[in-house]
């Protein structure tokens, strides 16, 4: 065993409760304590083809989006299910389960957010979605 190898573990583990911490605050919709949990300067990176695709810089910018598709989706759109947390230094591997209606079309799906912890806030975060065509035509332009 190395001497870096029981700060890693730590480390680890701690952002595996952290990552935890943002999924309730997610789930939940606790947004004092998912502002507690995102850097201001986290760089959010939304995938696909659709009205809320692209890089959003800074927790205004994720807020606003993040408002923005429960406006879209009349409140419904959820993360139902954490699969999985994984851990690896300062990465954290989510498998996750999510839903949302919008008028009579729905989106259920499984997806992967990948977020980055440094200092106890997530710094970045990316998304990857099990259907990329379904999600992009459920949200639209």
């Amino acid at each position: 065993m190395t001497p870096t190898e029981p700060t890693e573990t730590m480390m680890t583990t701690t952002n595996l409760d952290l990552a935890r911490a943002y999924f309730q605050a997610v789930q939940t919709a606790d947004m004092a304590a998912l502002g507690g949990l995102l850097d201001e300067q986290i760089v959010w990176h939304q995938p696909g083809a659709h009205q809320f695709s692209g890089n959003h810089e800074g927790q205004g910018a994720v807020f606003q989006m993040l408002g923005s598709m429960m406006e879209a989706s009349q409140g419904t759109f959820a993360i139902d299910t954490i699969h999985s947390l994984m851990g690896n230094g300062d990465l954290v591997a989510a498998t996750i389960h999510f839903t949302g209606r919008r008028g009579d079309t729905s989106m259920a799906m499984d997806g992967v957010d990948l977020l980055r912890i440094r200092n106890g806030k997530i710094t970045e975060m990316w998304l990857f979605s099990g259907d990329q065509n379904a999600e992009d035509a459920f949200w639209g332009r």
